[in-house]
């Protein structure tokens, strides 16, 4: 097993077949809860299931999903994983579950050779690639029916294209993987930042103008059919962005009281915010000795972004754990790019995050 990309996928593999033959089927893998798929997400009563449930829901019947949905726009906006599953699928709403378990599983893949080519491109060890292809956001988004895992190895082959000079197939990845999700946003301004940096404004200028477009362009379709945009900070009872950095993490002490501060913490602590600080600072001092190159800002923005995190999310284990890819990616590839042994081996632990969905499964699956 020569190859952490093939690991990973068996493993991911391994674990969706383990769910569907002891959680009830196939179905198991999307979470469905009562609350959505009754076609009455306003009631209070039922089981409220996870997001997988709204992928399966766009995925069955583009056209009549909404009724199915929290927040349909939101929900909508990150619509790549489901046109393809049904379109992989054809339409058969039976090989629905394992059509998206067969996309995501090849993402993952995808990503994790992705970023093994990255490593060797700046000298390190492929098998860093582990901490990524193993966390929660990514082999655990294959067993929930999730996008991250198609996101983000679009926006890992961005990388690696731009990396390589080659900016426009870079762009139309991270377009792709903006309709999948759109936090990948961060890692393409990233790219453009570098850009501009290096006084390249053409190049930034088609570049961003090719990556934001698609994106622009469903948002406004959105807004004329749905009544609004995606673009938000989250599902139903989300909060919004906060103003003051790490608000969200203070409201969880504030609002949740100290015992429930202490649980959150021992995940957020060691998986979420040391890395955050340790990448502002870390990428703050690589700008003042002259390091401005991509992983400089891929790390600055992907951390700086984190400080203003809504509150809703940083209380959702699931959620903030899901929400970090971006940081884990920034993390490894700036470590990697400067030699910094010690953060790459501290990466690897965000594989331990899976531990989190295992004892949700073992407890009964998420809801």
């Amino acid at each position: 097993m020569r190859r952490p990309w093939l690991l990973v996928t068996l493993i991911a593999l391994v674990y969706a077949l383990a769910v569907v033959f002891t959680q009830g089927g196939p179905l198991a893998l999307v979470t469905l809860g009562t609350r959505f798929s009754d076609g009455d997400p306003q009631t209070d009563t039922g089981a409220e299931g996870y997001d997988g449930q709204f992928v399966y829901a766009i995925a069955r019947d583009p056209n009549d999903a909404a009724r199915f949905l929290d927040v349909p726009a939101y929900r909508y906006q990150r619509i790549l994983l489901p046109a393809l599953g049904g379109a992989l699928a054809l339409r058969q709403t039976d090989a629905l579950p394992w059509a998206l378990l067969a996309i995501n599983l090849a993402a993952l893949a995808a990503g994790t050779w992705a970023l093994e080519q990255l490593l060797s491109h700046y000298g390190a060890s492929r098998w860093y690639a582990l901490g990524y292809g193993l966390a929660l956001g990514t082999l655990g988004a294959v067993r929930l029916t999730l996008p991250e895992p198609l996101a983000y190895a679009l926006a890992l082959g961005g990388l690696l294209l731009a990396v390589r000079g080659r900016l426009l197939p870079a762009a139309l990845l991270f377009a792709l993987a903006a309709l999948a999700k759109e936090t990948t946003l961060v890692l393409a301004a990233a790219v453009g930042l570098s850009l501009l940096w290096q006084r390249r404004w053409r190049e930034a200028v088609v570049f961003g103008a090719v990556a934001l477009l698609p994106f622009a362009v469903w948002q406004a379709l959105l807004s004329a059919r749905l009544g609004a945009a995606g673009v938000g900070a989250g599902g139903a009872l989300a909060t919004s962005f906060e103003i003051i950095p790490f608000a969200g993490v203070i409201r969880i002490l504030t609002e949740g009281g100290l015992t429930v501060f202490v649980v959150l913490g021992a995940i957020l602590l060691p998986f979420v915010l040391l890395p955050t600080v340790w990448g502002l600072l870390a990428g703050w001092r690589a700008l003042r000795r002259g390091n401005t190159g991509l992983t400089t800002w891929l790390l600055l923005i992907s951390a700086g972004v984190m400080a203003f995190i809504p509150f809703s999310t940083y209380r959702e284990p699931l959620g903030i754990l899901r929400f970090i890819v971006g940081l884990q990616i920034a993390v490894v590839l700036f470590a990697a790019q400067t030699r910094h042994r010690r953060a790459l081996l501290y990466s690897t632990l965000w594989a331990l995050t899976l531990l989190v969905l295992v004892a949700s499964d073992l407890g009964g699956g998420p809801g």
